[in-house]
């Protein structure tokens, strides 16, 4: 989140949105393909566009739609937050409610979409877990962490007991 003392810049919503688009246009192409090579009637290559184009069309829409929608929100809160990722992914999850024409879907599916995309975001936005830092070593980080954790053997000695097989004469590291 950004700290207050910084200025917010406005970003082009519309530059922004074009490659988006253009992405989820494309999974949504390998989406419609995939589909179309499961039917079980031979409807030819160009069933990608007319028995199953709808998937494209709805992958295009839902990319660009949450795309512009949270920078536009982000550009008029004049903040860089989790809400825009919300607000962004309940119009993406209404564009994909619409292909159930049912108004309770839409709304379904527009909040579920919002609150994995919120939670995403404000979790750090990655599925492997927190970031890091990308210029502290891996290697040094774990051993920071183990001796953070660490205990001395005499203590741990101590508290178990020598009666476990363990013994003060085998255990002579320090």
């Amino acid at each position: 989140m950004a700290s207050k003392d910084t200025v917010y810049e406005p970003r082009n919503a519309f530059g922004q949105t074009i490659p988006a688009t253009t992405i989820t246009g494309a999974a949504g192409l390998v989406a419609s393909a995939i589909q179309n090579t499961l039917t079980k009637q031979n409807v030819g290559a160009f069933g990608i566009f007319m028995r199953t184009g709808g998937t494209v069309a709805t992958f295009a829409a839902m990319g660009g739609a949450f795309e512009f929608i949270r920078i536009a929100a982000a550009n008029l809160r004049e903040k860089e937050d989790s809400y825009n990722q919300a607000i962004g992914g309940f119009c993406a999850g209404a564009i994909l409610g619409l292909r159930f024409r049912s108004f309770p879907a839409v709304l379904g599916i527009g909040a579920g979409v919002a609150i994995l995309q919120g939670v995403f975001d404000y979790a750090g936005g990655s599925i492997r877990g927190y970031n890091k830092g990308p210029d502290e070593d891996e290697f040094e980080r774990k051993e920071r962490l183990r001796k953070n954790r660490r205990r001395p053997i005499q203590e741990f000695i101590d508290e178990c007991g020598e009666g476990r097989g363990l013994t003060t004469a085998l255990v002579s590291i320090d």
